[in-house]
């Protein structure tokens, strides 16, 4: 079996991810990336909650120079995060720029310089309309540059790219995966706003209408 190397957010989708690969690769390693996001304290404590409940390694990474360099409203130095459903009109302010292809380059170095073969990211056909480096063209050129650049040694997957954040949470269940231990929400609060683009995403995808989702919004 080999290795990889896990993008771990601490949200929904990459905890399923991290519980998918924990039972397809000899050992898996998480990534945090402090890049200065208004729900980064809540992501990086579910990071850390996931990791500690399936006994793997989390490296945090701080990016500092995102805050400085880029402008978004995911960004504590950035507007208001909209609220809403996703769509082009009202969540394009969320995007920060080749924030997935600055992480990915990271964690091929990382990955590299500890022998590990694979690099995994948690996109998903949701995320493709508005963010152009969640898409599958995107993912594969990266990791064409990074088997370039490696020689081979390591490659970019994206093992939920084609799927829905329903059929994540399908799969989820299937691994009695716990979605209390992760955080969606932009907006970096007490609790889930239940208002954002991520929330009613999140919302949707574990059944909220149906009582099957066990996150706890303010409305």
């Amino acid at each position: 079996m080999e290795d990889a190397v896990i993008l771990l957010s601490g949200g929904m989708d990459s905890g399923v991810l991290l519980a998918w690969a924990c039972s397809r690769f000899r050992t898996v390693e998480g990534l945090y990336f402090e890049y200065g996001s208004r729900h980064q304290e809540k992501e990086c404590a579910m990071a850390r909650r996931l990791a500690q409940h399936y006994e793997i390694s989390l490296t945090k990474i701080s990016l500092p120079f995102v805050s400085d360099l880029f402008a978004s409203s995911l960004l504590k130095t950035g507007p208001e995060v909209p609220e809403g459903p996703y769509a082009d009109d009202n969540m394009s302010s969320t995007v920060v720029p080749f924030r997935n292809g600055i992480m990915l380059s990271i964690a091929v170095g990382f990955a590299e310089n500890n022998g590990i073969e694979h690099v995994l990211i948690a996109s998903h056909s949701g995320d493709h309309p508005i963010y152009p480096d969640c898409r599958p063209s995107f993912t594969t050129a990266m990791s064409e540059a990074a088997a370039k650049g490696t020689a081979g040694r390591v490659c970019v997957a994206a093992p939920f790219n084609s799927m829905s954040k329903k059929e994540i949470a399908e799969i989820g269940r299937k691994l009695s995966f716990d979605f209390s231990m992760t955080w969606s929400c932009y907006k970096g609060l007490t609790l889930h706003c239940g208002r954002c683009a991520t929330c009613l995403e999140r919302k949707s995808a574990l059944g909220h209408d149906m009582g099957l989702d066990p996150t706890e919004y303010m409305q």
